[in-house]
């Protein structure tokens, strides 16, 4: 009998257990994240691409490697039965059925909670089940890992292990569809970068006018030596913003600013005065007096 624990044992199991503690937790951001996307709600903040990017990523990676050292301890178990007894898989497995039966009853907690308080929403139900359906293939996969393992116990752990990896790649699958290429995301960037650059050179308008109590004629006079400051250009280009003043009789302190955009705006998660089609858009402006006064340098007399 050979039940004896070696290094490769001990960190193999360790491993598996890192991986299928992180690779659970991703899936489940990305679940409720993909949620977030499909039913919005206007209580819930804005969605962030980067919420489901880095779960794919983690996914894509750990999910393979998780498999692939089940798949090393499964072999090494059929090779030496007697590992099934090592004392690092039995402390791995009842870890794993306590985290994934807690995880279950403090979901089962919040939706009871959550009910009672009256609060319960069709988003916050389907949450609550993606969470209870992914922790309990978990739990009933390791309840049949310790169980003797007959026919039938070897075929409902198959089923189980192949749920969780068409939940997975459905998820991924999902995903990326929402996320878009690299290329689109990157197209995104520097789209949120322009709308950055036209707030700022927005602000730094204002005070102008306020310190000098006139529109800048061009955005070369907003360039300042002492603060630093100097007109941004656009990310991808280079090329300058374009800015002009469109004072009348009516507006006399109005000016417009616009720029060249590679995709119309993500409606949840812009702020509706930086909504922007595909291509060039502007935006007009105009400065209240009563609102951004002119900041008023008092005379110093020398005697």
């Amino acid at each position: 009998m050979n039940n004896k624990t070696a290094p490769k044992d001990f960190f193999v199991h360790v491993a598996a257990m890192i991986a299928l503690c992180v690779a659970v937790g991703a899936l489940i951001n990305l679940v409720l994240s993909l949620m977030d996307y499909i039913l919005p709600d206007t209580l819930a903040g804005y969605f962030s691409a980067g919420s489901i990017a880095w779960p794919v990523s983690m996914l894509v990676v750990l999910v393979p490697l998780l498999y692939i050292l089940e798949w090393i301890l499964k072999k090494d178990i059929t090779r030496i039965p007697e590992k099934i007894d090592l004392w690092v898989r039995r402390w791995r497995i009842y870890l794993t059925l306590f985290l994934t039966g807690a995880t279950i009853v403090g979901d089962l907690i919040a939706i009871i909670n959550t009910y009672l308080n009256g609060e319960i929403t069709v988003r916050f139900i389907y949450k609550a089940l993606a969470i209870f359906v992914i922790a309990g293939v978990v739990f009933a996969y390791y309840i049949l890992d310790r169980a003797v393992s007959t026919s039938k116990v070897m075929m409902w752990r198959k089923v189980f292990s192949a749920v969780g990896l068409i939940a997975v790649v459905a998820s991924i699958i999902i995903g990326f569809v929402i996320v878009g290429s690299p290329a689109k995301q990157r197209a995104l960037r520097f789209d949120d970068q322009r709308v950055n650059d036209l707030m700022g050179i927005q602000s730094q308008i204002v005070s102008y006018w306020q310190s000098k109590a006139a529109l800048p004629v061009t955005l070369a006079d907003l360039n300042d030596s002492i603060s630093g400051y100097i007109a941004p250009n656009d990310p991808d280009t280079q090329g300058p913003y374009e800015y002009s003043v469109l004072a009348t009789s009516t507006a006399p302190l109005s000016f417009e600013l616009c720029a060249t955009f590679n995709m119309a705006s993500q409606a949840q998660n812009l702020s509706e005065t930086w909504n922007h089609d595909i291509g060039r858009t502007c935006f007009t402006r105009n400065i209240d007096k009563v609102r951004y006064p002119v900041n008023v340098v008092p005379t110093v007399r020398v005697i």
